[in-house]
């Protein structure tokens, strides 16, 4: 900066230009220009960038024009301030805050790239992205933005002043007592990291904790706390710390959805239970939306108290919960119309009582006749 103003003050002094009013003048004018000229070289690379094939020239192009155009007009301000003739400690705190914004635009334009980076990664031209892939993008941008602005707060720091060594210091004693007073709040921050991180579940997941009575929908995962919306519209705040400590099933990353139901067939139609069962499978295994790449069972499996029992184990294509429900129907419905067509029946709770051994007394008592 100081090498700058050196040679701008040669300069204007060779032309006996090194009045006060005129060099401001002289640069606001300078600056004018070069925005203006600016402004044409972005354009021409933007029109560049969008006839190539790489679509991250047009990320850093975005990222880096608006930071550029005030990064031009604060070296002018400076410049300006530079002229005017003012307290040397005023002009030494001006210099400071020079480098302090120029660490804070660096840190600008960053942020922007981290934006436009994960909005490219994001954006539909690059195909359909899983649910985890996108909260893999959301929370790596998302931890890469909170690491850029404290290096930035350390950095500001120094340039004004702060001793950042005495501040780390200060911060590793002062650390422990805020660990205590806000153990809790800390917890939730990390629990927010780990899910993250480890991708358990991101917005838009069914889950559910057979450990506590928590399910729904996830609608947005923050540092603290993660917003579920349970299936009668209810919003359910979870405190992050609470998913280091249940376990959670998510549905809704689910291959298939299962059929599993026990059948029982009449006592007097067991000569048709094979052929119930053989046509049971047959049934099965053409139906388009049962998903044979998976386990199919369809087998005779015990003597109940009043049916033969079997059972059919399969699995759906769709995991969709309604579309589900729609195709056990079918099944159970065509497995009904089966047992019919083989002139059976579903069984239903009976109870046989001989009386073939019973005193005759008895047995005239239970037919009503009297002795």
């Amino acid at each position: 900066m100081e090498a700058t103003e050196q040679t701008l003050s040669r300069i204007l002094a060779t032309y006996g230009l090194d009045t006060p009013l005129v060099a401001i003048g002289g640069l606001l004018l300078l600056a004018m220009l070069i925005h203006l000229l600016l402004g044409v070289l972005l354009r021409r690379l933007h029109r560049v960038a969008e006839s190539s094939s790489n679509r991250w020239d047009d990320v850093v192009i975005t990222a880096v024009e608006t930071p550029l155009r005030v990064a031009l007009w604060l070296i002018a301000l400076m410049l300006i301030l530079g002229r005017v003739p003012i307290a040397a400690d005023l002009q030494a705190f001006i210099l400071r805050a020079y480098d302090t914004l120029l660490i804070l635009m660096l840190a600008w334009f960053l942020q922007r790239l981290i934006f436009g980076a994960e909005e490219e990664l994001l954006s539909p031209a690059r195909g359909h992205k899983a649910s985890t892939d996108k909260a893999a993008v959301h929370s790596t941008a998302k931890l890469i933005r909170v690491i850029l602005w404290i290096l930035a707060g350390l950095m500001a720091l120094q340039s004004v002043g702060v001793s950042i060594s005495g501040l780390l210091a200060f911060g590793g004693i002062g650390g422990i007592a805020v660990g205590f007073a806000a153990k809790d709040l800390m917890a939730n921050f990390f629990g927010g990291m780990s899910i993250y991180l480890d991708r358990p579940f991101t917005p838009g997941d069914w889950i559910r904790s057979p450990d506590r009575e928590i399910e729904g929908t996830v609608e947005d995962i923050g540092w603290r706390l993660t917003r579920i919306r349970t299936f009668d519209q209810r919003p359910l705040y979870v405190p992050n710390a609470v998913f280091t400590q249940i376990a959670v099933e998510n549905p809704s990353r689910m291959f298939n959805r299962r059929i599993y139901e026990t059948i029982g067939v009449r006592y007097q139609d067991s000569a048709k239970l094979a052929s119930i069962v053989a046509d049971v499978r047959q049934m099965l295994e053409k139906h388009p939306e049962i998903d044979l790449n998976r386990t199919l069972i369809v087998n005779f499996v015990s003597f109940g108290p009043s049916s033969l029992d079997f059972f059919v184990y399969a699995f759906t294509r769709t995991t969709v919960w309604v579309e589900y429900h729609a195709i056990k129907q079918d099944v159970l419905l065509k497995i009904l119309d089966i047992i019919h067509e083989h002139g059976a029946d579903v069984a239903f709770p009976t109870r046989t009582l001989h009386l073939d051994s019973a005193p005759p007394e008895l047995a005239q008592a239970v037919r009503g006749e009297h002795p």
